[in-house]
């Protein structure tokens, strides 16, 4: 119902578009409350399971994992800084909850690139979704990030899953993006050589496009991993587990050495996601050509 303008203080009538949306999101949580039962049982099975693997076993072996993954990526320097970080992360009693963080980014990463990687292919193939695409995006991406709390609150109440369903919408953007770019740039000049020789789409798909577009995909991967980890902190509010608790405790009892070091922890977890995606995507075959021809 749309308001008399008198409500406004403007000669513009009240829009109620809260309204609309509250009931919109009413409706959805009462129709499919059973499909989110289920969605909330698989991220959390999901979850802690993933967090089993990081927290349970000793500090170092998971220490010496994860810096033995930046070193097979870049080299002595990175797997030498990833322990010196791991060792400040545990020197401030931070390690847990951050491995607790790095298990809600690593989950929702995977979710957003399952539906953005695909959502990017397609819209690169076919204009009219990109045409759709590209405005959900827009609206996505400058929507705050407290507004994506608001509705997973209320349809999956408080803990990881709601944190992980905010951090997959919020992140998911730069995924699809930086598809649809990557494969939209591909010569179609070697498309057509491709199918000149008689290979199918799904073929030329496989085997030309995205192997050509994988730094331009490597690059919105690792734009993904970043800002999964800034939204799971702000999921701290909602009770995700991890670094984000930590600094939402420290903000509400004015603890200023509680949030100097999860600050700290989530710097260097940020460091070390960032640092380790940028080599994987330096060890891409493309860019290796294409650093070979500088």
């Amino acid at each position: 119902m749309i308001h008399a303008a008198a409500d406004t203080g403007t000669f513009v009538p009240r829009l109620p578009i809260g309204e609309w949306v509250d009931t919109a999101v009413d409706w959805v949580t009462a129709t499919f409350d059973p499909v989110f039962d289920g969605i909330r049982s698989i991220l959390e099975t999901l979850y802690e399971s993933l967090e089993w693997v990081l927290v349970t076993p000793p500090f170092a072996v998971v220490a010496l994992v994860l810096a033995a993954l930046a070193f097979w990526a870049k080299g002595w320097k990175l797997g030498l800084g990833t322990l010196v970080g791991f060792v400040v992360i545990a020197g401030v009693d931070q390690w847990t909850t951050a491995m607790e963080t790095l298990a809600l980014v690593l989950l929702a990463t995977v979710v957003a690139l399952l539906l953005g990687i695909p959502l990017g292919i397609w819209a690169a193939r076919d204009d009219r979704v990109s045409r759709v695409v590209r405005p959900v995006l827009d609206f996505m991406q400058t929507m705050p990030a407290f507004v994506y709390l608001i509705p997973t609150v209320v349809i999956f109440l408080t803990g990881p899953v709601p944190g992980l369903v905010a951090t997959v919408a919020f992140a998911i953007a730069p995924g699809v993006r930086l598809t649809e770019l990557g494969i939209r740039q591909v010569d179609t000049e070697v498309v057509e050589a491709g199918r000149a020789f008689g290979a199918t789409d799904g073929r030329i798909l496989r085997q030309i496009q995205v192997p050509l577009a994988l730094p331009t995909i490597m690059a919105g991967v690792n734009q993904v991993i970043l800002l999964s980890l800034s939204m799971v902190v702000v999921a701290g509010l909602v009770g995700a587990p991890g670094l984000g608790a930590e600094v939402v405790a420290s903000f509400q009892r004015i603890d200023v050495a509680l949030g100097a070091e999860a600050g700290l922890a989530v710097v260097l977890l940020a460091i070390y996601l960032d640092r380790v995606t940028s080599a994987l995507a330096d060890r891409a075959p493309v860019a290796r050509a294409l650093a070979a021809a500088r």
